[in-house]
């Protein structure tokens, strides 16, 4: 349009004139665009970016199970039961699923999780979404699988405090339950083994539906508007966000000291020998993250701008164990907010896990 406008308005002009004049505007505009990409405009993916992240954020389609517990509805149905019996819990008033809410993308909404007594504890509650897949579990990385994980919370005193031999005691009482382990388990005592399985299973099953970024994942272009796209471009590259949270699940499963201030040493009392690992937490996974404030693992961060920000500045905590990842971005307004607007990308609407009615 500005070479057709230039040869309209100066028709005596010589076409060498019309020629510099048309380079000299295209180089205008160029410049024009750079002022606008640093005020925070970024690209978009180009054709060979595009196809390199729909490689990498490509999901699975079935979760994995361990072989000596493999998937069946009655395993799967069992666990569920277990998960929002509050008979496991010593008080008889919690259950999972009162930190892990399926309604509040399995957390609990808080800061700091509630435990047995209505204590408060040391650092906020993770969501379960997408753990068939995590080799270690807990904000330290303290369990190797989902059935050690499954009794932990339930035997701490500072949680549900409940002694596990009562707990079994209970649950072999009921007529309702030996049915449904007998179903499950056929052969096999009901356990603390057995238990654990169980919950394990229906917690594999917890798994984040297609969200509007698996929909451009697939090859729809439009799926997510061009500020969500240029965010993925920061999100990959000037922000470097997917170093850590990489995947299809946009986590590593690693552990990083990310300069929050605390005096918990979160993966550091797990491995007391590997000084990098103090105040070191896993990556939680953003899938679903805009449902899941307050963030970081003391719920220090009220809201996503408030993480994008910490990781901007390179953290706030400087000392000899902050992970080498963790440098000040330089992003501006614009920036922030094209990652915002990705991050919205990884929402999807989950089917509704309503509670069961539980075994007499």
């Amino acid at each position: 349009m500005k070479r057709l406008r230039l040869a309209w308005q100066y028709p005596r002009l010589p076409l060498a004139c019309a020629v510099l004049c048309a380079i000299a505007l295209s180089l205008a505009a160029g410049r024009m665009a750079a002022a606008t990409a640093a005020d925070g405009q970024a690209d978009v993916p180009t054709e060979a970016s595009a196809a390199r992240y729909r490689a990498g954020y490509r999901r699975p389609r079935t979760a994995p199970h361990p072989a000596g517990n493999a998937r069946t509805a009655a395993r799967a149905e069992l666990g569920r039961m277990l998960f929002f019996d509050p008979r496991l819990s010593k008080s008889g008033s919690m259950s999972c699923a009162t930190c892990h809410d399926p309604g509040l993308s399995w957390g609990d909404g808080r800061a700091l999780a509630i435990g047995d007594g209505r204590q408060k504890l040391l650092r906020r509650t993770p969501t379960i979404l997408n753990l068939a897949w995590a080799p270690a579990l807990a904000w330290d990385g303290r369990a190797d699988s989902l059935e050690e994980q499954a009794r932990g919370p339930i035997e701490a005193e500072g949680e549900m405090n409940m002694k596990m031999d009562l707990l079994i005691s209970r649950l072999q009482f009921s007529a309702g339950y030996r049915r449904l382990f007998d179903k499950a388990y056929p052969g096999e005592p009901i356990a603390p083994e057995t238990m654990s399985k169980a919950i394990a299973t229906f917690e594999r099953g917890i798994v984040s539906a297609d969200a509007p970024f698996d929909r451009w994942v697939a090859g729809d272009d439009l799926a997510i508007p061009e500020n969500a796209r240029r965010g993925l471009v920061l999100f990959n590259e000037k922000a470097r966000c997917g170093v850590c949270h990489s995947g299809w699940r946009f986590t590593d499963d690693g552990f990083y000291d990310i300069g929050v201030v605390t005096t918990d040493e979160g993966r550091g009392k797990v491995t007391p020998f590997i000084e990098l690992t103090r105040f070191a937490f896993k990556t939680p996974t953003l899938r679903n993250v805009a449902q899941r404030a307050p963030y970081l693992h003391n719920g220090s961060a009220a809201t996503l701008a408030d993480v994008i920000d910490l990781y901007d500045r390179g953290g706030i905590a400087k000392r000899p164990s902050l992970s080498p990842e963790i440098k000040p971005l330089g992003l501006t307004a614009g920036e922030k907010a094209d990652l915002m607007a990705f991050l919205l990308t990884l929402t999807s609407a989950d089917p509704r896990t309503p509670a069961p009615v539980l075994p007499r």
